[in-house]
């Protein structure tokens, strides 16, 4: 819940409520920073670490530490600024992270900032009815593609991807195309998607890339609907959730997953001893649109939320989180912040396109791309827009439980 404005006469320290700041000299006026829209009304960057630390926790939805690199942009984050980072539901959907703010009744369960698929946004933004999100611009917010983000600043692209196969490497046939999942009776059991396509962006994009390679369209899915059905008739499909879990335990083999998911993948099948392998397919290249961030309008921690986001879209080439010493954590705020490797450069390192990576490129502050994620020549590149997704993710939730 957001806390109302505090006011108090000006004496000495500044205190921290709920989010708040409240000014206690004479030259300051008292920060709200619920309220403030960018880093300039937070007061700078050295007042928003130091309000983020008073704060001293983030809520963070739906992700996984190997999605593309989330896990290091969280161990810097949280090793630099002394704040606790509450993950939940990891593997959950886009869908999960709009219904948590939707229900979640206790104010501190709250998620301060999500990262969704574009598909779940008209049921964010509403219709007659208010936001779930607040307006706020990082201070690269000119670097943003205009079409992605929204010019009031309630959400913004943050990094895109392609769709790859991932694959067990005990299979007796490693995979090169997607059609041949389908037919082929080599994945026998083991053909599973990364969520429901109704609900889940990645999964839903996996259904554009079976539609395309099975004849259909970005303007019509039904073929990717129908190559399901015929995967299941063959035995190829299963009705599991490709997530990190299922595939430990053995009940899938083989998915489509984005691209900026394979150097995490691969190093944490390693840990419990399977052998994952990423492939672009031959056939079909579905490059994905942006996920988009987003500050939820009820956030509990509203400093913190601002400075991650900052921090999400900083360009920086620098310190990774085992370099962070304590002598850097005692530096001001802005000092700090400008050590650490910036979070477009942390997902450009899980195989992720940054969303500023044009201007990245032109500024050279921007890390290689992890080798090996090359896009097959033979491949034709599918990029459904958001109007199809919205227009064929219809089609989607009528027919999916027919399966």
């Amino acid at each position: 819940m957001r806390a109302k404005r505090l006011v108090v006469a000006a004496t000495s320290a500044a205190i921290l409520v709920s989010g708040l700041v409240v000014a206690t000299s004479p030259a300051q006026a008292a920060v709200n920073y619920c309220k403030v829209q960018n880093l300039q009304q937070a007061g700078g960057m050295d007042a928003l670490v130091k309000a983020a630390k008073a704060e001293g926790e983030l809520n963070v939805i739906t992700l996984p530490r190997d999605w593309a690199n989330y896990g290091e942009a969280m161990d810097i984050f949280s090793k630099a600024f002394g704040i606790k980072i509450n993950s939940d539901n990891p593997e959950g959907s886009s869908a999960y992270e709009i219904q948590t703010i939707k229900t979640v009744k206790d104010p501190a369960k709250q998620p301060d900032v999500v990262d969704i698929g574009i598909s779940v946004l008209p049921d964010a933004l509403g219709i007659g009815r208010k936001s779930l999100f607040t307006p706020y611009k990082v201070a690269n917010w000119n670097d943003i593609p205009a079409i992605w983000k929204d010019e009031t600043g309630l959400w913004y692209g943050d990094y895109y991807g392609v769709l790859a196969i991932s694959y067990d490497a005990s299979l007796t046939k490693a995979p090169k195309t997607i059609k041949e999942l389908i037919t082929d009776p080599a994945y026998k059991g083991a053909l599973a998607l990364s969520g429901d396509p109704t609900a889940s962006q990645q999964a839903l994009m996996s259904m554009f890339a079976f539609a395309a390679a099975n004849g259909g369209s970005v303007n019509n899915i039904m073929p990717g609907i129908d190559a399901i059905k015929t995967a299941k008739a063959n035995g190829n499909f299963v009705s599991v959730i490709g997530n990190s879990a299922n595939y430990a335990a053995g009940a899938y083999k083989v998915s489509l997953n984005w691209d900026f998911n394979g150097p995490g993948g691969i190093a944490s099948a390693k840990t419990i001893g399977k052998d994952l392998k990423f492939v672009m397919p031959s056939d079909i290249a579905l490059q994905g649109t942006p996920y988009l961030q987003a500050i939820n309008a009820k956030a509990p921690h509203c400093a913190a939320a601002r400075l991650w986001e900052e921090y999400l879209y900083s360009q920086k080439i620098g310190k990774l989180s085992k370099e962070i010493t304590a002598a850097d954590k005692k530096l001001s705020g802005s000092k700090l912040f400008n050590l650490l490797m910036g979070g477009q450069n942390i997902w450009r390192s899980g195989a992720a396109h940054p969303i500023t990576e044009a201007a990245m490129i032109k500024k050279k502050t921007i890390i290689a791309a992890p080798e090996g994620f090359e896009i097959p020549k033979t491949a034709k590149i599918v990029a459904p827009d958001p109007d199809q997704q919205t227009t064929q993710k219809a089609v989607v939730v009528t027919e999916w439980p027919k399966i």
